[in-house]
């Protein structure tokens, strides 16, 4: 007897996906700022957590001390993260921009960041877990999630809606300016030093197991923090992206400038009542305190801004002069690290912990002036991995971390290169 029944067509194959970025492909403006990034990484790390007691309150004496809290809170602190942010937004369109052109399928190229930013999470589970609960990189991957499924195939018409945004967020700025000003010209109370955060209890742990635990609970608060206000950062560095503001930085030159003179000159004020309080020189009430620390965060982003404009405007100027990456040892050097960014940021946590942990050396106990310490371990770090990752330029390697990304977002048949 003959059978009848149709035989099922099979389904089409999904479109493979396009794989990660060759160098040759590579714009030098982000890796620039993500290479220079991780040193005022560093430097908000080491003096502002794992050196709790040398940063901050009020504390400075000497010339030295208040000039560097002062440099602290209007270039680095709440500063660095937006900077973060902002590129992390501009690697996400990059992403998609290179998926949707192999593939052709939104809907893949969707797959491919939902699965690249789960695992992101992942790595920041661990990282949070094993070396440090104030990690950005699980609050990022939330956040990739978040845009993938939220704002990534929006119309220009939505992203024109930041200009309004960011607006607002000027005149907010502004306000809080004025209303420091005000509340610390006519405070009646006792001088109170600035709100600071907490120090977490996974740094004072006194075995490796206790810190573990504390930092079980730490993480989830932290990363939950991170992503309800760093969305706005990744936005600005999304609409960035979908400009090519910084593989055409001569299209956009007034942009940069824009962003360059305008976030700095935000940033900067922003944070100088919250440096001048920690310098000891600004003398402010609880009341006055309170918002004067609100405005150092608030205006963080316009800083992020400045940072990411101005590696613009140099990769702009190094093209000019005709010195490409290649060309320069030190430009070569810090696109290297930019380019292992991830590896270099995971290396910091490492070294923190052997360097700063209770259950290890402890070495910012043991030094008069922890501040200058903090502060040299810092760029003896970051300089340490900036020459790792120029080495592994020179012998074609990626970093271990970007690897076990790329492997575990595009598969074990994709090549890494």
């Amino acid at each position: 007897m003959t059978d009848t029944r149709a035989t099922p067509t099979p389904s089409p194959a999904p479109p493979p996906s396009r794989g990660p970025t060759k160098d040759s492909e590579r714009a030098l403006a982000p890796d620039l700022a993500r290479g220079a990034m991780l040193l005022l990484i560093a430097l908000a790390h080491a003096t502002g957590l794992f050196f709790v007691s040398a940063h901050g309150a009020g504390q400075a004496t000497g010339v030295a001390e208040r000039a560097f809290e002062i440099a602290m809170s209007t270039l680095v602190d709440a500063r660095a993260i937006p900077m973060f942010a902002i590129m992390f937004g501009y690697g996400l369109v990059q992403v998609a921009r290179r998926q949707d052109a192999a593939t052709g399928s939104p809907r893949a190229t969707r797959a491919i960041l939902l699965r690249r930013n789960g695992w992101l999470v992942a790595f920041g589970l661990v990282h949070g877990t094993l070396l440090f609960s104030g990690e950005i990189l699980g609050a990022y991957g939330v956040l990739g999630l978040l845009f993938t499924l939220v704002l990534l195939r929006r119309s220009d018409r939505v992203y024109r809606a930041l200009r309004w945004i960011g607006g607002v967020l000027l005149v907010y700025v502004v306000g809080l300016g004025g209303l420091v000003a005000w509340a610390v010209a006519n405070g009646s109370g006792e001088p109170a030093p600035v709100p600071v955060p907490e120090e977490a209890s996974s740094l004072d742990a006194v075995t490796y197991a206790a810190s573990v635990l504390a930092r079980l609970n730490e993480w989830p608060v932290h990363t939950g923090l991170i992503v309800a206000g760093y969305l706005l950062p990744v936005w600005f560095g999304a609409w960035a992206a979908r400009n090519r503001v910084l593989e055409a930085p001569g299209d956009h030159r007034r942009t940069l400038w824009t962003g360059v003179v305008g976030g700095f000159a935000v940033g900067v004020a922003g944070g100088l009542p919250m440096g001048l309080a920690n310098a000891g020189v600004l003398h402010a009430d609880a009341f006055a305190a309170t918002w004067v620390q609100l405005l150092h965060q608030v205006s963080g982003v316009f800083g992020g801004i400045g940072y990411v404009s101005l590696f613009g405007l140099l990769s702009l100027a190094l093209s000019r002069a005709g010195r490409p990456r290649g060309n320069s040892a030190v430009v070569g050097a810090l696109a290297a690290l930019g380019q292992r960014s991830l590896s270099g940021y995971l290396f910091q946590s490492v070294v923190w912990v052997v360097l700063a942990s209770p259950y290890t050396l402890a070495l910012g106990a043991r030094f008069e002036e922890p501040t200058l310490f903090a502060v040299g371990c810092a760029v003896v770090v970051w300089l340490v991995s900036v020459v790792g990752a120029d080495l592994m330029r020179r012998r074609s390697l990626r970093g271990p971390a970007e690897v076990l990304l790329r492997r575990l977002t595009y598969g074990r048949s994709r090549k890494t290169a």
